[in-house]
């Protein structure tokens, strides 16, 4: 059984790697990450670290499907065959609010993932595969995110949640990354919908180039061409720009509502 880590360099998954680095779970033989070319820089420089020879046990594969950023950018100028695919917050004509369909994490994570585990397991694209598990890939989520936990699409694929199987919340890894001598940042696109207001406090606070970014896909949302949708596009849920919003204020709400990032089921964005 080949054990494969969906490496997001999150919290949860770098805590999975070093957990089992340090031989506190099953050994891993192999580590993806799926790079939407969108993250903050201090992802990048965080995965960098991890990647230093002597740190993890197993190699690091990097895939990629492109550049989300520019495939939305692409889209907002009207070009014909870009669309852009995050979860975009909509303010329809008649005032009501709607969601668009999230596609980005099944483009940009899941697939070029799944590509590469074929690889790795020498199952060809057209294959089926065997009729039994020959792959148990290896998921970040935490307990507290345990509604996350979903089937594997392939018959030879069995999903593994280490996590969830030894009850360790995000805040644990948090505390045990700590006491290594480590920390991570949260994994996911600089202008993703499900960031939470202290995330994009956090980031207009202490990463001003990222939310910079955030901004101009933002404004670009709404600058370009309709993306043939009925309604306003935006990234924050007050369905605003972000360049207007007060983040800071809106932290306290914040604590009352759910995680944005449990509708995000696939379990590999924000680990």
């Amino acid at each position: 059984m080949m054990r494969i880590l969906s490496l997001g360099a999150g919290v949860q998954s770098t805590t999975l790697a070093l957990m089992a680095a340090r031989g506190e779970i099953a050994p891993i033989d192999h580590a993806i990450f799926a790079d939407t070319q969108s993250e903050p820089a201090g992802v990048y420089t965080h995965l960098a670290r991890l990647m230093v020879p002597g740190v993890l046990p197993f190699p690091v594969h990097i895939v990629s499907k492109g550049s989300l950023r520019q495939e939305i950018l692409d889209a907002s100028a009207g070009k014909r065959g870009a669309w852009g695919r995050p979860p975009l917050l909509i303010r329809n004509p008649d005032g009501s609010d709607g969601m668009t369909r999230r596609q980005c994490t099944g483009d940009y994570k899941v697939i070029p993932i799944q590509r590469e585990i074929r690889r790795l397991a020498g199952i060809s694209r057209r294959s089926r595969g065997p009729r039994v598990p020959v792959v148990e890939q290896v998921i970040g989520i935490s307990v507290d995110e345990a509604h996350r936990q979903k089937d594997p699409p392939f018959r030879w694929i069995r999903f593994s949640y280490p996590l969830v199987e030894s009850r360790i919340s995000r805040a644990m890894c948090v505390e045990k990354l700590r006491t290594w001598g480590w920390s991570a940042p949260k994994s996911a696109c600089t202008f993703c919908p499900y960031h939470s207001n202290a995330m994009w406090a956090e980031m207009k606070r202490s990463d001003p180039v990222s939310f910079t970014d955030a901004v101009t896909v933002d404004t670009a949302l709404r600058n370009g061409a309709p993306f043939m949708l009925r309604g306003t596009p935006y990234l924050h849920r007050q369905r605003r720009p972000l360049a207007e919003i007060d983040f800071e204020a809106l932290t306290a709400f914040d604590r009352a509502q759910l995680d944005l990032f449990g509708d995000e089921c696939e379990g590999l964005c924000g680990v």
